[in-house]
């Protein structure tokens, strides 16, 4: 049993059944802090943000569940935003560079990248808020992804 958390049945074991210490609150949270700083950092380029939150995600597999299950949530987050922010950048470059012309889709596409990025921002502080102080919150697609990947 690792410190800080409540043994249940391995089969049936759940991050809200997890008690975690404070310096496990504090790692875990840092995972999302993380997320934020790397993309304020590299903002036009997308691939900065995953690849720090790859890396905390590594030097935390290891760890508590707690903490890899957060970290774990917070990488799994990041694909689909990476790879949406990476066809918007190309796109942009193509139309900046290639002199190809500014199309309806394009600029729908680009209301939506940035919607999705808003909402992320918004979960991404939730949840490093929530988890400092020793709450789950779980995303609502990402979760259930989490929870599939993660095992004790």
């Amino acid at each position: 049993m690792e410190s800080g958390e409540i043994y249940i049945n391995e089969s049936s074991v759940r991050i809200e059944d997890v008690v975690p210490h404070e310096d496990e609150k504090e790692r875990a949270s840092g995972c999302y802090i993380m997320s934020l700083v790397a993309v304020m950092i590299g903002l036009p380029m997308p691939i900065i943000n995953l690849l720090a939150t790859g890396i905390f995600y590594l030097m935390s597999r290891k760890g508590t569940f707690f903490v890899r299950w957060n970290s774990i949530q917070a990488l799994v987050s990041q694909v689909p935003l990476f790879i949406m922010n990476n066809i918007l950048f190309w796109w942009t470059i193509r139309i900046l560079f290639c002199y190809i012309d500014l199309s309806s889709a394009y600029i729908a596409y680009f209301i939506t990248v940035n919607l999705y990025n808003i909402y992320d921002f918004i979960e991404t502080v939730r949840s490093a808020v929530n988890t400092r102080k020793g709450k789950v919150h779980k995303w609502h697609l990402y979760g259930t992804i989490t929870d599939k990947i993660c095992k004790r």
